[in-house]
Order: structure tokens, then C-alpha cells, then sequence
């Protein structure tokens, strides 16, 4: 392979940041496992029911949320929840498009924000979807997938282009077209195939990656004090 070649081919893996890249290696190698378990391939006859397992110790529903506010259960099994929830999705279809837009949205994100920043942004807004869908959703639902903090991400990508529109004097609501556009088809397929709950997650995640991009953007905190204080 020629030089020129070369550097074309490692680019763009040289530009994700390696926080964005272990997220996705993340979502994927779990399915992997879980897929080559359910076919007998690893695991013996207990790898079928290895999905059922990662569902019960690693997913998340309202009844986690309830053990924390009414029992007190900060145990680590109870809190990790919060977290591992977006690692184990329900099929290959919700693993591809996880991974895809993770690192799509991860990169632009790592490009404004930072690597570091991508990380913090997709842990802290799978914490809030979980929240937003513990309270919301009642009984034993499950909230399973990453779709949570790829949403959390498009709210920082929405941001980031919500400051670069202004920078540049243009109609900052066109920063929004890209949620606007999920939400519209989100719709669509649920009149289509039916709605479940995991959108109040995913939409708290939006809005928690928008509103903590304010602060974790370059220059953010001092840019918000500004702002308050021109409006007071």
C-alpha cells in the first residue's frame, strides 16, 4: 500500500477520539459475545440464556430507581444500572445504529468538546434518561440500548451548532432540524409498529446533552456568566 493510500485509510480512525472508539467497541464486542452465546458457540447451553442474564443484572427499569428512593439501596449492583443499561441492546439492528452514530456523533463531538468531554457528556446523560424514565414509567419496563446518550450527543451536537449558527448570524433554530427530524420519524414508526416508552429517556437525554454542553463547551462556564449577567 502506497503512503498516500495509507494515511487515507488511518485517518479517520486517527480522528476519533479513543474515548469514542471504546464506546463502540463497547456496544459491539457485548453483542458479539451475547450473539455467539445465543448460538451455542461460546458458553455451552448456559450462552443461550446469557441476554436474559446481562437484562437482569445490567438493565435498568423503574423498579431500580424505586429501590434507590424508597429503600436507600446505593449498593453497587443497584447503581451500576444507571450506566451499564446502554451496552446491552435487544437486537443487531439497535447494535448498528448505536455503534454508527456513536462514533459519527462522537467524532464531532470530541472535535468541539473534546474526548474527555464525549464520555462525560454520554455517562451523564444515560444517568438523567434513566431518571426521567424511572420516574415516567411505571412497573418493570425495561430501559435497554444505548439510543439514551446517542441522543444525549445529538443534544451537544444541536448545541454546538446552535453557537456556530449564531457566530455566523443565521437562524440558530436551524440547529434543532436534526432532533426535529428523529422525533417526526420516531412517530412514524411508532403508529407504524407501535410506541414504546424508552423515547421519555431518549428525549431527557437530548435535553440533558443540550443543557450540560453549556457548560461543558470551550469557554462555556464563563460564556453562561455573561449571559446572566446581560440579562440581569
Amino acid at each position: 500500500m502506497e503512503p498516500e493510500e495509507q494515511e487515507t485509510f488511518e485517518k479517520p480512525f486517527n480522528d476519533l477520539p479513543p474515548a469514542v472508539i471504546v464506546l463502540a467497541l463497547l456496544i459491539v464486542g457485548i453483542e458479539v459475545v451475547l450473539q455467539l452465546a445465543n448460538a451455542g458457540i461460546i458458553g455451552g447451553p448456559r450462552g443461550v440464556g446469557w441476554r436474559i442474564a446481562a437484562i437482569e443484572g445490567y438493565g435498568f427499569s423503574s423498579a431500580v430507581l424505586d429501590r434507590v428512593l424508597t429503600q436507600g439501596d446505593y449498593s453497587f449492583d443497584i447503581l451500576r444500572r444507571f450506566v451499564t443499561y446502554p451496552f446491552i441492546n435487544v437486537d443487531l439492528t439497535q447494535v448498528a445504529f448505536c455503534a454508527g452514530l456513536t462514533l459519527a456523533l462522537g467524532k464531532f463531538a470530541g472535535e468541539f468538546y473534546g474526548g474527555t468531554m464525549v464520555l462525560v457528556i454520554y455517562v451523564l446523560t444515560s444517568i438523567v434518561g434513566a431518571i426521567a424514565f424511572g420516574l415516567a414509567v411505571e412497573g418493570r419496563v425495561p430501559l435497554l440500548g444505548g439510543f439514551t446518550p446517542v441522543y444525549g450527543l445529538i443534544g451537544a451536537y444541536t448545541y454546538a451548532l446552535w453557537l456556530r449558527l449564531g457566530e455566523a448570524g443565521e437562524k440558530q433554530i436551524y440547529a434543532f432540524r436534526l432532533i426535529g427530524f428523529l422525533l417526526v420519524l420516531q412517530l412514524l414508526f411508532g403508529l407504524i409498529f407501535g410506541s414504546t416508552s424508552q423515547w421519555v429517556a431518549e428525549l431527557a437525554g437530548f435535553a440533558a446533552g443540550f443543557a450540560m454542553s453549556s457548560l461543558l463547551a470551550p469557554g462555556g462556564w464563563a460564556a453562561l456568566l455573561a449571559r446572566m449577567r446581560q440579562r440581569s
